[in-house]
């Protein structure tokens, strides 16, 4: 079975080759960009399982390079690499298409699991999604509970639906306003928080204390289908 392959686009030679040298250590395959040109060429050849995407690059930037791979269509989950740690710039990230972020500096190991969470998730797709005792067929565009099939509103339902195309993502309201709203007009992050609030009270254990749609601080949310 061939071993799964990350893009890692960094342009410090010594951060890029101790983290190659982890990944490689740990199963992957790794192909090395040290520039955001020649990054960008071998992001969009859409040869990677996961992309490693450091913001700061020569040539061109991290968020460039997220915005050009999903304007193509590819699907790739990417983490981009940040020194910076402004609500701003994660944000931006995000709203491009980012999956995750990292701030700098970070451990190694803990990259590494956060690499094969997403890797897992990627390769378990699958038409139903479970979690606690909830269950999504996305093929029959319905959501049981128990026995039950559940009452949602078509935006309670697109945004559940949305949420387990992007387990474990971190995901910014603006993202979540672009995916579920469109460009519907006289909508607001406030929105996406009370269509959340209405949701919990259907699907959590306790909506009070979350343990599947999860609060990002500053951010957004990020939905955790096995409650980790």
């Amino acid at each position: 079975m061939k071993a799964p392959t990350i893009l890692l686009i960094e342009d410090e030679p010594a951060l890029a080759r101790g983290l190659s040298d982890a990944l490689r250590a740990n199963g992957f395959e790794v192909a090395v960009a040290a520039d955001g040109t020649s990054g960008l060429d071998a992001a969009l050849a859409d040869r990677a399982d996961l992309i490693l995407l450091d913001v700061m690059l020569p040539g061109v930037n991290g968020y460039e390079i997220c915005r050009a791979v999903r304007n193509q269509g590819i699907d790739v989950p990417i983490v981009m690499l940040t020194a910076r740690s402004q609500e701003q710039d994660v944000i931006l990230g995000l709203t491009l298409g980012a999956d995750d972020y990292v701030t700098k500096p970070f451990r190694t190991g803990e990259l590494v699991a956060r690499a094969r969470a997403f890797l897992r998730r990627r390769a378990a797709a699958a038409p139903s999604v479970r979690f606690g005792d909830c269950e999504i067929d996305l093929v029959g565009h319905k959501v049981v509970r128990g026995s039950v099939e559940l009452d949602l509103t078509a935006k309670e339902r697109a945004l559940l639906f949305y949420f387990a195309s992007r387990p474990g993502c971190a995901l910014s309201r603006d993202t979540i306003l672009n995916a579920v709203w469109g460009n519907a007009v006289f909508v607001t992050g406030r929105s996406v928080d009370r269509c959340v609030a209405t949701l919990r009270g259907k699907v959590e254990p306790d909506p009070h204390r979350p343990v599947y749609i999860r609060t990002i601080r500053d951010i957004g949310y990020r939905f955790e289908p096995g409650g980790d």
